[in-house]
């Protein structure tokens, strides 16, 4: 019997900043499991996000997941879809809706202050029955993380182009609305939901407790469905996927995983990390892998939020990767694999992703081959630069751990 365990921590990677003496959030975070993991496993740096398509979560999981966002990517929104049990005809379009933040027209918070998935769910059956037209509807989601799907011949959105609301914090809306055919349909969906919005009870309250309100929506991550092999079809091995984000759980459902839910699951600091575990336990009982994904350091890189993002690397450390490396320490008679890694980096200088390549470590609790001892101290940027180990197209790199029997 061999198990194999994927621990997803979104957006760990960074640069180093001047405010931690030149230090990365993962050089200044204390993690004893991670590198304990690089001491006694095989480290090196894997490329998730190929130059020519947008360096997005919905990418690189397609990547460690095993497929190829080069031949397979379509959009994020179509994954979100699925994810919220939503199916897409041939002619459908599905676009990722946030609840958002604007103020002096800038992006104040692409979260509306972590607004609540109960407060949105409200705000989203409001937009349904305000913006009510032929052919477009309203999905609510997670918090700030909602849906739209529209008919795509009524408006012909090939070549539209949308920005992220988190590559935009802090700056001016005017340059970045969506642009290309189609884009007028687009910009006046958002424009129209400011009224309905702020003239919500729920926003009403928000602003009156001093909070931000979720002052528009904005439309982006557009896409049809796409059409993927399952993962049993493609490495013959069973999956599960444990993330409180809809997008790898749409993502894990197209590939045919199971997708437990987790109560508490917010993909925020707050999140039921206990739960996450649990579930990881339960998964591996039925299943030869296990995804993890655990989205806090990515938020808190959006944010700019250093100390937070040393929490949210700190928390992923001890209360899911130890949690996972005791388990599978303890099952000694299961050979079992864990493959560490961020999905990209999301630096706090910039508060948005980037392409580069991110570190990543695989330890095996009967691997024996002393070769991959490599005298890397810390799971850092820095310290797996000492490796020589890169995997320049990230879809292979599941294949390698799936394939190698050391």
């Amino acid at each position: 019997m061999k198990k194999y365990i994927v621990l997803i921590g979104d957006g760990m990677s960074d640069l180093p900043l001047k405010e931690l003496g030149n230090k990365t959030p993962l050089e200044a975070a204390n993690t004893p499991n991670l590198d304990f993991l690089v001491q006694n496993g095989r480290a090196g740096f894997v490329s998730n996000t190929p130059k020519k398509l947008p360096p997005g979560s919905d990418v690189a999981a397609m990547s460690i997941f095993g497929s190829d966002p080069m031949k397979y990517y379509t959009g994020r929104g179509p994954l979100e879809a699925a994810s919220l049990g939503v199916k897409l005809k041939s002619d459908d379009i599905a676009f990722r809706c946030n609840l958002v933040t604007i103020a002096d027209g800038k992006m104040a918070s692409f979260t509306a202050d972590h607004i609540t998935t109960k407060e949105a769910s409200e705000l989203i059956k409001a937009l349904n029955k305000s913006l009510e037209r032929r052919g477009i509807k309203f999905y609510p989601g997670l918090s700030y993380r909602h849906l739209l799907v529209m008919t795509n011949d009524k408006c012909q959105m090939s070549n539209l182009k949308c920005i992220p609301p988190h590559d935009i914090s802090g700056k001016e809306i005017k340059s970045f609305l969506p642009q290309g055919k189609g884009s007028e349909v687009i910009r006046d969906l958002m424009s129209e939901s400011i009224v309905p919005l702020l003239k919500h009870p729920v926003n009403l309250k928000r602003i009156k407790e001093g909070k931000k309100p979720a002052s528009m929506i904005w439309l982006w991550g557009q896409g049809e469905e796409p059409k993927l092999e399952t993962f049993k079809k493609q490495f013959g091995k069973t999956a599960a996927v444990i993330t409180a984000v809809h997008l790898l759980k749409g993502l894990g459902k197209i590939l045919g995983m199971e997708v437990p839910d987790v109560k508490g699951a917010t993909g925020f600091l707050d999140t039921n990390y206990k739960g996450k575990e649990d579930a990881a336990l339960r998964m591996l009982k039925k299943h030869d892998v296990v995804f993890i994904h655990v989205e806090a350091p990515d938020e808190c890189g959006h944010m700019g939020d250093i100390k937070g993002k040393i929490k949210a690397i700190e928390d992923f450390d001890s209360k899911i990767v130890g949690a996972l490396l005791a388990w599978t320490l303890e099952h000694s008679d299961i050979e079992t694999k864990l493959l560490v890694l961020p999905d990209h980096p999301t630096p706090i200088k910039y508060m948005t992703h980037t392409h580069d390549m991110v570190p990543f470590v695989v330890y095996g609790n009967k691997i024996q081959d002393t070769g991959y001892k490599m005298q890397i101290k810390r799971f850092t940027e820095k310290e797996i630069k000492k490796s020589k180990i890169i995997i320049s197209h990230g879809y292979k790199l599941i294949k390698e751990l799936l394939k190698k029997s050391g």
